[in-house]
């Protein structure tokens, strides 16, 4: 493929999409519908934004840990009962046509907005730790199937794991972001597998796309998430209804 000025586009959406990863969720929401725009099918789309996702949540575990902020053994576990369902989705999305996808994507990007607008505000301060025993066997059993969601799509799946994680096992906030990106980082080493061996990654775009969603995550980190909440809905209501309607009628 030549190389087209217009691809450079790619570096500001995946630096929005890097910083509202880092502190939230929902940078997919946006990366996705851009490459189907720019005229990929939706499964060389769906691949090719896994490498940017891959280096992104690679960056972001390395960071909690300097921090001293880990579940480890725990996150381990949950990330590998997701990437065993992250093959399942990945093969899955490779087989579905791309009208249909782009009518999923549509369907799943105006839920995850639901869920932004009418889940309200929690207190994670005082939470009692629950990630040993039957809860562990829990979990297990959830984040198989958000691997497999995960390894589909991908779209919203932090928002899932942050009103998972607390309520589940009790974690804080801070802790259920550092288990969410090293169980995102885990389980997306089996789809990148997946869309490589199909053939569904465009390297040059991946390349360009992880610039601006490893910048964007480097800068999110420095943001507090109580501090920018608020214009964080309110970007992500407006701009994701719009990619997804767009995508509907695409």
């Amino acid at each position: 493929m030549n190389f087209e000025y217009e691809y450079l586009l790619l570096i500001p959406v995946g630096f929005i999409a890097g910083f509202l990863n880092t502190i939230a969720g929902g940078g997919t929401l946006l990366t996705l519908p851009t490459l189907i725009f720019m005229g990929l099918p939706a499964p060389l789309a769906n691949g090719t934004n896994r490498i940017a996702i891959l280096i992104q949540t690679f960056a972001a575990v390395r960071g909690f840990k300097s921090k001293g902020i880990s579940t480890y053994p725990f996150s381990l576990y949950l990330g590998l009962s997701a990437l065993i369902g992250s093959f399942i989705g990945a093969k899955l999305a490779i087989g579905i046509e791309g009208e249909l996808f782009n009518k999923i994507l549509a369907v799943i990007m105006i839920m995850v907005l639901l869920t932004i607008i009418l889940n309200p505000k929690k207190n994670y301060t005082e939470v009692i730790e629950k990630t040993t025993g039957k809860t562990l066997y829990i979990s297990l059993i959830i984040f198989f199937f958000l691997g497999i969601y995960g390894g589909f799509i991908n779209a919203g799946i932090g928002f899932l794991m942050l009103l998972i994680l607390p309520y589940v096992n009790g974690l804080s906030l801070l802790k259920s972001n550092a288990t969410k990106v090293f169980v995102v980082c885990v389980y997306t080493v089996g789809a990148v597998l997946v869309f490589a061996l199909e053939k569904q990654i465009n390297y040059m775009l991946a390349f360009i796309l992880t610039i601006g969603n490893a910048s964007g995550a480097w800068f999110g980190s420095r943001w507090s998430v109580k501090k920018e909440d608020k214009v964080i809905r309110l970007f992500l209501i407006i701009t994701v209804s719009s990619l997804a309607i767009k995508l509907w009628f695409f």
